[in-house]
């Protein structure tokens, strides 16, 4: 349950509905991201606000481009001048799924110099100061959770519409992987249980997410696993990595790779898994773990990133060959890796 008093604080900040609001999320859109943003954004349009605006730092991955009101997303770095004007023109700004202004991107700056109220609801170990008002809650499944919640509080949890119960269902289902992990709370499934009687259709949901891979895409997911798998057997860790060529040999769209971290996690007895692919400017890192494998501590101590104890992500601003190596000399190297994570 989420504290009272921060709930009463937050209803004064709402309490003028005609003030602009911005509801931001971070870099690398995932999911819960998205599913949490875009339940909040209906919810506030549903009871009255007006002047409210979803900005996301950098496009999303289409399977997601189902969810209610997506086409409302505004999208960063290609409408750089009015994402940065609403942010500097907001009274009040809801950071989800984030909890350091880092994670906004690009949009840092004018966040930071934004005299908004800022909410941040979050629930990453670690959030740092800086926000006005701090829902954050480790022990939820997802952001996704903690709005639901968050509406509940607000007394309007009756009144929620089957559009907004589908995005926070859609948040909870992609940071759990369809309930696998990160989600052995009662209180998840009571949520959930509260989302299908508003109407969700569970099955539904999931083949819109998971069941519409191109063709490409699972070209590129069969490639990863016969070509690009690597495993370091004595550290019982595997990695895949992606240069920027052979992502373009299988017309990568946003979010093909999602999830191809999962499967070398899937290999008995490997307890640490990478994906490593290659941007423009910087490696983008996805790490996952299994039991005390701390890879929030891994992505935070070297790829300017971090997450959860078991799902993490950064970045790496050496090459991909650079990066690859990095890597395995770090896992390689049993007295750092058992002290690091």
């Amino acid at each position: 349950m989420l504290n009272n008093t921060h709930i009463r604080k937050a209803a004064t900040y709402l309490a003028d509905k005609s003030q602009c609001i911005v509801i931001i999320m971070h870099t690398n859109p995932d999911g819960d991201a998205v599913g949490s943003s875009l339940g909040l954004y209906g919810y506030l349009l549903d009871e009255g606000w007006r002047n409210v605006h979803v900005i996301a730092p950098e496009a999303y991955a289409s399977f997601l481009h189902w969810m209610p009101r997506h086409e409302s997303v505004i999208i960063a770095d290609q409408h750089k001048d009015l994402s940065h004007s609403l942010i500097r023109d907001a009274a009040l700004i809801f950071c989800l799924d984030f909890n350091g202004f880092s994670r906004s991107g690009d949009l840092e700056k004018t966040l930071l110099e934004s005299g908004a109220a800022k909410i941040m609801v979050d629930h990453h170990p670690q959030p740092e100061d800086g926000f006005d008002l701090v829902f954050s809650e480790t022990a939820a499944s997802s952001t996704a959770e903690l709005i639901y919640e968050f509406i509940a509080a607000l007394g309007d949890e009756d009144r929620l519409s089957l559009q907004v119960a589908q995005c926070l269902y859609a948040g909870i289902i992609t940071d759990t992987g369809s309930f696998s992990y990160g989600c052995n709370n009662p209180r998840t499934y009571q949520i959930v249980a509260r989302l299908i009687e508003k109407g969700v259709d569970g099955a539904y949901i999931h083949r819109l997410i998971y069941s519409t891979y191109t063709l490409d895409r699972m070209r590129l997911l069969g490639y990863c696993l016969s070509e690009k798998l690597k495993v370091l057997e004595d550290a019982q860790a595997a990695y895949i990595s992606l240069s920027q060529e052979e992502l373009q040999h299988f017309n990568h769209q946003e979010g093909d790779t999602e999830g191809v971290v999962n499967y070398a996690m899937a290999i008995k007895n490997i307890h640490l898994a990478a994906l490593f692919t290659e941007k423009d400017d910087h490696v983008k890192a996805s790490f996952r773990s299994a039991g005390d494998v701390d890879v929030n501590k891994l992505a935070r101590a070297h790829y300017a990133g971090g997450g959860h104890k078991n799902a993490a992500g950064g970045k790496s601003f050496q090459s991909l060959r650079d990066t690859e190596q990095a890597f395995i000399a770090l896992i390689n190297n049993k007295e750092k890796r058992t002290k690091e994570l």
